[in-house]
């Protein structure tokens, strides 16, 4: 009998990958333009987690390409978070009333 080959971590990850982007598409358009606000300050607390998972594989791999590819995860992490940010701040602006101005009739 031949024994199995183990499965290549790089497949796994890579298998992970796709269905996650799969399953992110579909959760996010399928939510309702109501929620889309709440959806937003949710995925900017997710990719807080991220920077944090980033810094810490960069910090723990040994070869440049390892540390290259986690400076990478951390830095476009971090543009997610602060764009989300904006995004989340200009909506919420928009459902504030708007102050009428002392001196307008």
């Amino acid at each position: 009998m031949e024994a199995l080959e183990p499965v290549s971590h790089v497949v796994i990850n890579l298998s992970i990958f796709v269905l996650a982007i799969y399953v992110g598409y579909h959760v996010v358009w399928t939510v309702t333009p109501a929620l889309h606000t709440p959806l937003m300050a949710v995925t900017n607390a997710v990719s807080a987690i991220v920077i944090v998972g980033a810094m810490l594989a960069a910090a723990l791999t040994v070869t440049p390409l390892g540390k290259t590819m986690g400076v990478l995860a951390v830095a476009l992490a971090a543009v997610n978070v602060f764009g989300g940010f904006l995004v989340t701040r200009r909506m919420l602006e928009m459902f504030k009333k708007k102050d009428k101005k002392a001196g307008a009739k």
